[in-house]
């Protein structure tokens, strides 16, 4: 299991922000609400989205809102 890691500098912040924004964008939904299934519903943000910012970053913007969307769906996640 990933272990929970806080964001650290401005690049995972900014990560963060992009991930979010996009995975609403692709639900067709507020960012806010995205942000709170992220955070409230589930440790997306801070299990899975920060610890993995090293390998994520470096994907195509189709790849990270699909394997975020899946993230979602196998811990039964939804906005």
């Amino acid at each position: 299991m990933i272990q929970d890691k806080k964001i650290q500098n401005s690049n995972e912040l900014e990560f963060a922000v992009f991930c979010i924004e996009n995975v609403a964008v692709r639900l067709g939904v507020n960012a806010e609400r995205v942000y709170q299934a992220f955070t409230g519903k589930s440790d997306i943000l801070n299990g899975y989205i920060v610890p993995e910012y090293e390998m994520l970053h470096t994907q195509s913007l189709e790849y990270i809102v699909d394997d975020l969307l899946d993230v979602m769906k196998e811990r039964g996640v939804e906005v």
